[in-house]
């Protein structure tokens, strides 16, 4: 075992948790941006306005992030018309192909999970909204997204983590990301075993961050549903 090999690169591997938290974090956040306004279209019962959503999430949902990664990043170029576009400046570039790869896939889950926090929504509650005189876009706004919010927490949860796990791939695609970081690592020291265990020391630290965040919010949260003492 040599570990003054992992001391002598900590700062690559600190680089690379930098660029990991930077792309996890941004792609989740343009994501549930994403997830918004297509939750609400898939959970309508017009067909014209949740299938396109189906179709969406079906395909991100239904293949693999490396699949993805790989269409967009190798696979768009081979087409002359994408070369010649506005968009071969930001295609050509692995961080941004890797970002809007990432934002498409969460962005794709988290669709189908407030989708499905929407539809749980008590209908009683909406039947007083519409008592109350509210529109359609103050009931979602008042009623429907901040209770499918808190619904969908503890799953949200589930894919922040799922998110940070396969965002692996960007290593793939030259990103140095912190299995970028042990890869290179291994590549300059053959310690594969050492570099490989510093990268998985380094993920279950965010994911035990991760947990703890989320078990704060869903604490906070869901406090009316806990049972009151006398």
């Amino acid at each position: 075992m040599h570990w003054d090999v992992v001391l002598d690169n900590w700062q690559l591997l600190l680089q690379g948790l930098w660029t990991t938290i930077l792309y996890v974090s941004a792609s989740l956040a343009l994501g549930l941006i994403l997830a918004i306004p297509l939750s609400i279209l898939r959970s309508s019962s017009n067909r014209f306005l949740s299938w396109p959503v189906w179709a969406f999430t079906y395909f991100f949902r239904g293949t693999p992030l490396l699949v993805q990664i790989y269409l967009i990043y190798y696979g768009l170029g081979q087409f002359e018309s994408v070369r010649e576009s506005f968009l071969w400046p930001v295609l050509r570039e692995a961080s941004w192909c890797a970002l809007i790869g990432f934002t498409l896939n969460t962005g794709a889950y988290v669709t189908e999970i407030l989708r499905g926090a929407i539809q749980a929504t008590p209908y009683g509650e909406i039947e007083a909204a519409t008592a109350c005189g509210m529109s359609r876009a103050q009931t979602y706004h008042r009623i429907i997204m901040p209770g499918a919010f808190r619904r969908a927490l503890p799953a949200y949860g589930n894919e922040v983590i799922f998110m940070l796990h396969g965002s692996v791939v960007a290593g793939v695609i030259t990103i140095l990301d912190i299995y970028g970081a042990a890869k290179k690592i291994n590549a300059l020291t053959y310690t594969y075993f050492e570099s490989m265990l510093a990268a998985a020391v380094l993920y279950m630290l965010i994911v035990y961050l991760i947990t703890r965040v989320f078990k704060r919010a869903e604490s906070r949260w869901h406090a009316h549903l806990r049972p009151r003492t006398e």
